[in-house]
């Protein structure tokens, strides 16, 4: 598993970011489609129908995505995870202290919901109360699987050696590795 000071074995072409709710996956995902020149989709616009429901195109635009040639996106939804596992070529995993991520994640869906803000297919963030009432609410989704990439990234290197991976444990490390890639 490389850091961010490590170079890269060669130029990547498929692109996963993995993460907690919180962590930054979309943002470094926007950030290295200019850097790499590399196309990025965002996986949650491909998996969220109106009214929050999971569209049944999912996986057949998920199959189409790991067929291309070139891609960044993130690795979530569980059934879509080997799919794109099979043909990235570099995994970045960002492994931001937890109390950092709820810290970002907090604030994004309140800045969301107080403003309205629509997101994929017509969907808003729901009222902040459904925090308390919502066990599937992001925000508690993301406490309670704070630590499932713990296991889950050793465990898909192990299914793909030819994989590589970079573990960024903060925002520093984050910049150093982008800036990195820009030179």
């Amino acid at each position: 598993m490389l850091t961010a000071a490590d170079p890269l074995p060669h130029r990547p072409r498929r692109v996963l970011v993995a993460g907690t709710s919180g962590t930054g996956k979309t943002t470094l995902a926007g950030r290295l489609e200019e850097v790499l020149g590399i196309p990025h989709t965002e996986l949650d616009a491909l998996h969220h129908g109106p009214n929050w429901v999971p569209r049944p195109e999912f996986l057949d635009d998920v199959r189409f995505l790991a067929a291309g040639e070139t891609w960044v996106t993130e690795w979530q939804y569980a059934a879509a995870r080997p799919l794109l596992a099979a043909r990235a070529d570099l995994l970045v995993w960002l492994d931001l202290p937890f109390p950092l991520t709820l810290a970002r994640l907090v604030r994004r869906t309140a800045r969301r919901r107080v403003q309205r803000e629509v997101l994929w297919n017509g969907n808003v963030e729901p009222p902040l109360h459904t925090v308390l009432t919502d066990r599937d609410h992001v925000v508690r989704w993301a406490i309670a699987g704070r630590r499932n990439l713990d296991d889950r990234v050793p465990a898909v290197l192990e299914q793909h050696p030819r994989l590589v991976c970079v573990r960024l444990r903060s925002p520093r490390d984050v910049e150093r590795w982008v800036a990195g890639l820009e030179s």
